[in-house]
């Protein structure tokens, strides 16, 4: 699931200004998106950091016919602890959201297609239904069953790996830096960071400011895949009780946390929520805080946040 945040131009200005030398940025496509990484490292530091996005898009792709998750949908297989750890959390999230967040939600989402913006008709979208049942996956040890369902990590695999990201620059004894994942954004250092929230529907403008330090962002929206069909729009945030597009009232969820994972799934499952029960689940959930735009573009905050002047910080 594709997330959109977008990092203020004058972001750049801030980091050049108050470091001794001018940081390595470099950037690389994985995951279909642009990964970016900033920091005050070596080129050598940076390169190992894009050798371990390869890494990981060998283990979770969807698309790469030898990678552990496609290997998964031809019968049981042993995986490798990454991928253990990360179908474990999506598991964790099935079972939190009754079934909204489904890591086996590929066969839905294989028949939608919001490139050539064709609706699946009523059968194709109950015969997918069939096979989108989290609670089929056997796990024993490192060996993986998931009983035909295909799964799809999507929803998730950014914000993990955008961890091991950060575990790798710390490890490395960096100081300060960014990383970006298409969206799913990770600052840390002693300095604060602002950074855009998109607004929904509309190219380079933004709905409000975040002033984060050492913090995860992940958003997820309606507004990053659609297309529009007999006067009504079609996005790619599936109901995997209708096998639509799920409708609520909200444009965007955008969760702020120290977890990337934690943020990347529980900014999905506000999002199918809604406003009033994602804010909820925010509220009675440890460590995290959230950012809504709803469909009249009204910006509400969580309990630890507030918003001042289209400025969100923590209270």
């Amino acid at each position: 699931m594709r997330k959109s945040i977008i990092v203020y131009t004058a972001l750049a200005v801030l980091i050049l200004a108050s470091c001794k030398s001018e940081p390595a940025t470099a950037t690389q496509i994985f995951f279909d998106t642009a990964v970016t990484l900033t920091a005050d490292c070596s080129d050598e530091i940076l390169s190992g950091a894009f050798s371990l996005c390869d890494e990981y898009e060998r283990k979770f792709s969807r698309t790469r016919e030898d990678s552990e998750v496609s290997m998964l949908s031809q019968g049981e297989i042993t995986v490798s602890d990454d991928t253990l750890e990360l179908i474990n959390k999506g598991l964790y999230y099935g079972s939190l959201s009754k079934g909204g967040f489904d890591i086996t939600i590929a066969p839905l989402s294989d028949i939608w297609d919001f490139y050539e913006g064709v609706v699946p008709s009523n059968d194709e979208i109950a015969e997918a239904l069939k096979n989108v049942d989290y609670g089929s996956i056997e796990i024993s040890g490192n060996t993986v069953n998931t009983n035909g369902k295909k799964i799809d990590l999507g929803g998730i695999a950014k914000g993990y790996i955008s961890d091991k990201l950060l575990l790798y620059f710390n490890n490395n004894n960096l100081e300060s830096g960014i990383i970006n994942l298409g969206g799913n954004i990770t600052v840390f250092g002693d300095r604060y960071y602002n950074i855009g929230i998109k607004k929904p529907f509309y190219d380079n403008e933004i709905s409000a400011t975040l002033k984060v330090k050492n913090k995860s962002i992940s958003t997820s929206g309606i507004y990053e895949r659609y297309f529009e069909s007999n006067g009504k729009l079609y996005h790619h945030i599936l109901d995997t009780n209708t096998g639509y597009p799920v409708d609520t009232d909200l444009y965007s969820a955008t969760v702020i946390g120290e977890c990337s994972t934690d943020c990347d799934a529980l900014a999905t499952i506000c999002v199918l929520y809604g406003e009033e029960k994602g804010k909820e689940l925010i509220n009675n959930t440890d460590d995290f805080e959230a950012a809504f735009i709803d469909k009249d573009y009204k910006i509400t905050v969580t309990d630890g946040l507030k918003l001042d002047n289209g400025v969100i910080k923590e209270k």
